[in-house]
């Protein structure tokens, strides 16, 4: 009885937290599945049609098949090179010299100002006639592009601005290789190894778990992107360049408000970023180091 009672005291405790999942998560969750086989508009009653929103989207929908693919664009671009951006300036961050913890922070900072925020500061940045990128290239005599008005530059002036929010991973790589046991570098020394092959064999495969973890991470993150688009390039780009998934899904939504058809868009989204994480996860035997 009393172990009922304290599990009853904690049940209460939590309460507030479960009532708010059920209502503001799971609810809508399972909902949209019903939704996405339906055609509804808010407006009025869903009205079932089968499998006809999953048919539109894969057989008759170009956009839904050039969102994917700049999605698709996005991740095999940025995902490495946000590795190893983050992999190359935690390893330069890591040496102990006069005023490393200002450099460090100073690195950090972009990863914690607001996506809005750090989004309106590129439109200025990227602004051909008066931005700052461009008023630099003027300087050396070079003549800038249009950036996000020109449909060949505005998907590249997106994976500009994901490197400026590379701090943050960069943390959790530093983390990482403080974590390396000093004794395996005295090893490596004492074996007559240089710095490069320190880093190849000994750096590199003991931050393979911390690399594997963010890799993971950048995947889901990079097929959900969308506020950076959405702040800078609303209407999708010139020539529908910088049309990601996530920002069409949210147009068929809001705009359209086609809630069945988003909702579809949406599980297909989730199945497919369940599947790339499986796949990313079934390598990792074969590339992970776990010193255990």
């Amino acid at each position: 009885m009393n172990k009922f009672k304290e599990n009853l005291v904690g049940w209460a405790f939590i309460s507030p937290w479960v009532i708010g999942f059920l209502i503001f998560t799971a609810f809508p969750f399972l909902q949209s599945i019903y939704l996405s086989f339906t055609r509804y508009d808010i407006i009025s009653a869903p009205q079932w049609v089968g499998l006809a929103n999953y048919r539109m989207l894969l057989f008759e929908d170009e956009l839904f098949w050039k969102s994917a693919a700049v999605t698709i664009r996005y991740a095999i671009i940025s995902v490495p090179l946000l590795v190893v951006a983050g992999v190359a300036l935690a390893i330069l961050l890591n040496n102990e010299v006069k005023g490393i913890a200002i450099y460090r922070t100073i690195f950090y900072l972009p990863s914690i100002v607001p996506t809005v925020a750090s989004s309106v500061v590129f439109l200025w940045i990227l602004n051909p006639t008066t931005g700052l990128v461009n008023n630099v290239l003027r300087t050396m005599g070079i003549q800038g592009p249009a950036w996000l008005n020109d449909p060949t530059w505005a998907f590249y002036s997106l994976i500009m601005m994901s490197v400026w929010h590379v701090g943050g991973s960069m943390v959790i790589y530093l983390a990482g290789l403080k974590d390396i046991p000093a004794y395996l570098y005295e090893a490596a020394t004492i074996d007559g190894a240089r710095p490069w092959q320190k880093l190849r064999h000994v750096t590199i495969p003991m931050m393979t778990p911390v690399i594997f973890f963010n890799l993971v991470m950048g995947v889901i993150g990079a097929f959900q992107y969308f506020t950076q688009a959405y702040v800078m390039t609303p209407n999708g780009g010139p020539q529908d360049s910088t049309l990601f998934y996530s920002l069409y899904l949210f147009r068929r939504a809001w705009k359209y408000l086609d809630m069945g058809y988003a909702s579809a868009m949406a599980w297909v989204l989730f199945l497919v970023i369940v599947v790339m994480t499986a796949a990313v996860f079934r390598t990792q035997k074969k590339w992970v180091h776990y010193g255990g």
